[in-house]
């Protein structure tokens, strides 16, 4: 029963990439393969080569200063903040509260064996992440350091151990999301407060973690000992990485002991939780005046109270509403220093800060992308914007703008930051607000087209559209690629017609294809949406 279930569970994660929503059938073989090459591409290309290029730079360098366990506590923090940010959210809605509870709790299925289900589900999740950090690493160190089959042994524990450590942080905080949720009135926003907590208090941890760790590179002969002394235990979790079997013995031990603590916890809260609804407020009709409203403007309203109702959907589609003023305020206070230092090691590929500056923040939109799942949110209720009598490309519309909001106004305020603290020319500055805000509408149109062609209408979590459709991927990875070859670009080739132009091409590039897409969307686009 336990493999059916984990069965079930892994096909609603990757249930796109089996059956076509739009044409309501199965994808044909060669497609269900080419779906899950672009995922490999994707997991193992990209990200994969992303911490392999990180290993390689610090590895030998660490090695040659016989602080090979330095080097595994950077990469081990680095895996863990990759797994815990890839699966945390997903823990909340599949773990605890997923809606197909009740069906599940009727059957004559133990509740163990539901939960061994999921908490395998999420593991299963989180590892998949961690290894494009965790492998690399200890691939690198291997090849570097040497190869033993101690080494080796240690590595694979490491690898458990880790993958073990992202299980535990997405459970914990999942169960205190829904402990929450369940007992205060706005669950969304409480939820996404709570996990934005979380979330600043592990970046705070894990950049402490760096800083100290750099620190003790420029001293390690001093704080060697003292590492070992006061901090053995983050001393052991880098020396497993060099084959250190005794360090890895005692961190199995230490984390299954935690985990059995943890199993025992779900086992007597899980049915309290999942039966739960909640606390019910009593209402009394009040009868009141409405003003009259345009029919996008109530369009508009009714996606944005359904991206705030849902506390997956904020956090996951909409983060970049947060970060991104953030930016812009650490840009006010430390922006100045890190363009120096940009300016004097690319000193060949002038004006290449203000490049940088400009990819950075169009990166940061790819955080803000709630048009999505819009379309697949709909589910079994599509049927209701497409009987309004309302022209289909206003119902998108009014999708594609939630993200458009979420993402211009918040960006507006930190391009005004950024262009205080830049040393470039007024034309400079002004072509970086252009092209920062053309971006953002096209990567709008980008996401609200590909969520027409990609949409999962049939699904049991709302985490499966906002997390794990192939649509979202496309659109976060794409956005990501676009915005690297932005920098490439312009460090192998585009600094010899200087940045003026070259930002004044990549406008008009984003700007034409933004056109394009908005055409698409009001002719070809509308007319599949209410053919869906």
């Amino acid at each position: 029963m336990l493999g059916v279930l984990l069965k079930k569970q892994l096909s609603e994660v990757f249930r796109s990439y089996f059956y076509d929503a739009k044409k309501n059938k199965m994808r044909s073989k060669w497609a269900i393969i080419a779906w899950f090459l672009f995922f490999i591409l994707m997991m193992v290309g990209m990200l994969g080569g992303i911490f392999t290029g990180m290993a390689v730079s610090l590895c030998d360098v660490f090695v040659q200063m016989n602080l090979g366990w330095m080097y595994f506590l950077m990469m081990n923090h680095s895996a863990i903040l990759l797994g815990a940010f890839g699966s945390v959210f997903n823990t909340y809605s599949c773990l605890y509260l997923s809606k197909d509870n009740d069906l599940l709790l009727s059957l004559p299925i133990p509740v163990k064996t539901i939960i061994a289900s999921r908490l395998l589900n999420v593991y299963l999740l989180g590892t998949m992440y961690t290894m494009t950090a965790v492998l690399p690493a200890l691939i690198v160190y291997w090849i570097t350091a040497g190869f033993t089959w101690i080494r080796f042994f240690c590595g694979i524990l490491l690898a458990l151990i880790i993958s073990l450590i992202v299980l535990i942080l997405s459970t914990l905080l999942g169960y205190l999301v829904a402990k929450i949720s369940l007992k205060l009135k706005n669950k969304s926003f409480v939820t996404v407060i709570a996990s934005l907590l979380f979330i600043a208090a592990y970046y705070f941890f894990y950049f402490k973690i760096n800083g100290i760790i750099s620190h003790i590179v420029a001293n390690a002969d001093t704080y060697a000992e003292k590492i070992k002394g006061y901090a053995y235990l983050v001393y052991c979790f880098g020396r497993i990485g060099e084959g250190d079997l005794l360090s890895a013995l005692l961190y199995v031990a230490l984390l299954i002991a935690v985990f059995v603590l943890i199993w025992i916890a779900l086992s007597h809260s899980f049915l309290s939780i999942a039966t739960s609804g909640g606390i019910q407020e009593k209402t009394r009709y009040v009868e009141k005046k409405v003003r009259e409203k345009t029919i996008f403007m109530a369009l508009l309203e009714k996606e944005f109270a359904r991206f705030t109702a849902s506390a997956n959907y904020m956090l996951n589609c909409g983060l970049g509403t947060v970060v991104i003023p953030i930016c812009g305020i650490m840009m006010l206070l430390k922006g100045k220093t890190v363009l120096m230092v940009l300016d004097a090691v690319f000193v060949n590929a002038p004006g290449i800060s203000v490049i940088l500056v400009c990819v950075m923040l169009c990166w940061m939109t790819s955080m803000n992308v709630s048009a999505v799942p819009s379309v697949s949110l709909e589910g079994k209720s599509l049927w209701i914007p497409q009987s309004l009598p309302v022209e289909a490309k206003t119902v998108l519309h009014a999708k594609m703008m939630v993200q458009l909001i979420l993402t211009l106004i918040p960006m507006l305020f930190t391009v005004i930051c950024a262009s205080f603290v830049l040393n470039a020319t007024l034309l400079l500055k002004l072509l970086l607000c252009l092209t920062v805000l053309i971006y953002s509408v096209f990567s709008a149109l980008f996401a609200i087209t590909m969520a027409v062609k990609m949409p999962i209408l049939n699904w049991t979590s709302e985490i499966m559209p906002i997390k794990q459709s192939g649509a979202m991927m496309i659109v976060m990875f794409g956005s990501w690629a676009i915005t690297v070859a932005m920098a490439g670009l312009y460090l192998w080739i585009g600094y010899q017609i200087g940045a003026v132009a070259y930002l004044s091409i990549c406008s008009i590039l984003f700007g034409s294809v933004s056109l394009i897409l908005w055409h698409w969307l009001n002719t070809k686009g509308a007319a599949a949406f209410a053919a869906l």
